[in-house]
């Protein structure tokens, strides 16, 4: 337990840094902007482009994989959407934002980092699949949901903006092109493969006090009905769906499955209140879903990776 302690913590104590500052210095939000425009856009694209580039192409293609994870988090969206909607009385577009936080863990910020860490480099292949995947279900999802309440444009114009916005994501572009490289044998030159390396170890430290900090700016009002449900199904019963999605559907390498449930296992993402406020809809509990979320999967995903790393959890 106590290497586990010393694992989490440094995560998790990045994490309680980035909040500390957040709530001291009170600093305007707009000041992360160059600080996620650095992650989204050069330090988590480089680490995803590694990862594919450097793994056999033949290890990408496991469809069945794909369909599991995927599977699962359709699920979460589903069951976090029809709880919320029972427990808060919820419209469409609400329910839609609480689908949202049920479903969509913090894959691209504590996910990469957090998996290498536990399960080492042979999870860095099954943690960008699960990433590309699951923003492809979910970023669909959304738009179209919305699109239903007639308030976005038509369906049609509606799909069009998904599709560009899914073929132009920086961390699918940089998956996909990882990918080719891979299919292809391309091999990187040194100096640019060497920079790459620099920016990806800088990924996991920044996007993990980004979140600190951000989680700290966000307003913390009452508790919603709906926001202990949703936020069970995120950090308890997500996980338990893949795990039997990954026996039923198996088998995969232990590897490959102890990761699926690892990054099932993940907070709300900070893109459900980013989301939520596009659409300003459910903004005020999507921020607390994301805070009460992100504290308790202290304990629960702590817990998650004690069972990995003592075979509790085993393949």
């Amino acid at each position: 337990m106590l290497d586990i302690l010393n694992l989490a913590l440094p995560y998790f104590g990045l994490i309680f840094v980035g909040f500390a500052c957040g709530r001291w210095k009170r600093l305007p939000e707009n000041g992360l902007a160059w600080m996620n425009f650095f992650l989204l856009y050069v330090s988590l694209p480089a680490l995803f482009f590694r990862i594919m580039s450097r793994t056999p192409f033949e290890e990408l293609n496991n469809l069945p994989f794909v369909v599991a994870t995927t599977l699962g988090t359709s699920c979460a969206f589903l069951l976090s959407g029809a709880a919320a909607r029972w427990t808060g009385r919820l419209s469409l577009r609400e329910t839609t934002m609480a689908a949202l936080a049920g479903g969509y863990g913090n894959i691209g910020y504590m996910g990469p980092g957090l998996a290498l860490a536990v399960l080492g480099p042979k999870a860095a292949v099954p943690t960008a699949l699960i990433f590309c995947f699951d923003s492809i279900l979910l970023f669909s999802l959304v738009p179209l949901l919305m699109a239903l309440t007639g308030d976005r444009g038509s369906l049609l114009s509606t799909i069009g903006m998904v599709s560009r916005a899914i073929i132009f994501h920086p961390l699918i572009v940089a998956a996909y092109c990882g990918a080719l490289a891979a299919a292809l044998h391309l091999q990187v030159p040194v100096a640019v493969d060497n920079t790459l390396q620099f920016l990806q170890n800088a990924a996991a430290p920044v996007a993990l006090f980004v979140l600190g900090v951000t989680v700290a700016l966000r307003p913390f009002g009452r508790v919603p009905w709906e926001i202990p449900a949703v936020v069970m199904i995120k950090l308890v019963l997500h996980p338990l769906i893949i795990a039997g999605l990954m026996m039923a559907m198996g088998p995969f390498t232990p590897e490959w499955a102890a990761t699926a449930v690892l990054m099932a296992s993940l907070p709300p993402a900070l893109n459900v209140f980013v989301i939520a406020r596009q659409y300003n809809s459910w903004v005020e509990p999507a921020s607390v879903a994301v805070l009460t979320g992100t504290f308790v999967s202290v304990l629960t995903l702590t817990s998650v990776m004690w069972l990995i790393r003592t075979g509790q959890i085993a393949f």
